[in-house]
């Protein structure tokens, strides 16, 4: 049997989903098929931060960094993504921000994933700080383990009921906050496909569309 589909008497094969159809008929949007099929999803537990810098090609180097080498959790240690650009009156430091979105298969690899990815990508980056992006269920480390590359000359300031590290490094000094939440509610998997021939044809509208993703409020 193929994969999604089943036999009939006759013997032939149909896709399972014609009996869903009655549940979501045929969706066409300016001329594009919205077609109905599956994804697979899993349990995931997830974090979030928040990437600032005094412009947002600043702010985008260290995200792009950060999420690099992160498609799959089998082979790269963790899942990640930009999330969204952030207009400097939603960040902290009133600055260009950018959202970031960090999974992995349970707290402990997401803990030493957030540390290695932000200690290597973004606390090296110029001008850069790096802020909590998610309340959580409970609390990793972020500045409050980065906070060693200080030497001892590192600062800690309460803001607000949030602490926060001021840690100096080559061009001045990295702020961070000391920690960022996690959530056990995340899932994994899911797919968008956008088929079409010849591909010259539909990347460049694929392309904007998950550019405009970007810019939507959450």
């Amino acid at each position: 049997m193929v994969r999604g589909y089943d036999a009939d008497p006759s013997g032939s094969a149909y896709p399972t989903n014609i009996a869903r159809r009655c549940a979501m008929p045929e969706l066409k949007i300016k001329g594009v098929t919205i077609v109905e099929t599956f994804a697979e999803a899993f349990p995931m537990v997830a974090t979030r931060v928040i990437i600032t810098a005094p412009t947002l090609e600043w702010a985008l180097i260290p995200a792009r960094t950060m999420t690099g080498f992160a498609t799959s959790v089998i082979a790269c240690g963790a899942e990640a993504g930009i999330e969204r650009i952030l207009s400097p009156k939603e960040t902290l430091d009133g600055r260009p921000g950018v959202a970031v979105l960090l999974f992995t298969m349970n707290a402990d690899k997401l803990q030493t994933q957030l540390r290695n990815r932000v200690g290597q990508c973004v606390l090296t980056s110029p001008g850069s700080a790096c802020f909590a992006g998610l309340e959580g269920e409970k609390k990793l480390k972020l500045g409050a383990s980065l906070r060693f590359f200080g030497d001892g000359w590192q600062i800690s300031k309460l803001i607000g009921g949030r602490r926060f590290w001021r840690i100096p490094v080559m061009d001045g000094e990295f702020v961070c906050e000391a920690t960022t939440g996690l959530t056990k509610k995340a899932i994994g998997g899911g797919n968008l496909l956008v088929l079409g021939s010849p591909i010259n044809r539909c990347s460049p509208p694929a392309r904007a569309r998950s550019m405009r993703w970007q810019s939507f409020p959450t």
